[in-house]
């Protein structure tokens, strides 16, 4: 599986860069890894928020799974919209 990434910058002082390249080295891993070593173990006890669902939602999902036996399989989803 693909994960989607992003890029960022970041300029340092050369004294951190260099104590941040030592630090890298004394695992064996480049500085970008050890960076996002540093940023996982930082995030890694956060909770991610949980959002209740609404009433509305709560209501459609239980109609869809009421109608679940109505699902059809589909092969040409445009051909399919055209004859709704």
């Amino acid at each position: 599986m693909i994960t989607p990434q992003t890029q960022i910058k970041v300029n340092l002082p050369v004294a951190l860069w260099e104590f941040l390249a030592s630090k890298a080295a004394k695992y064996d891993l480049p500085i970008s890894g050890y960076v996002r070593h540093l940023v996982i173990k930082d995030v890694s006890p956060m909770d991610f928020p949980v959002f209740e669902m609404s009433d509305r939602t709560k209501k459609i999902l239980k109609k869809a799974l009421k109608d679940r036996h109505k699902a059809v399989a589909v092969d040409d989803v445009s051909k399919f919209f055209e004859t709704l």
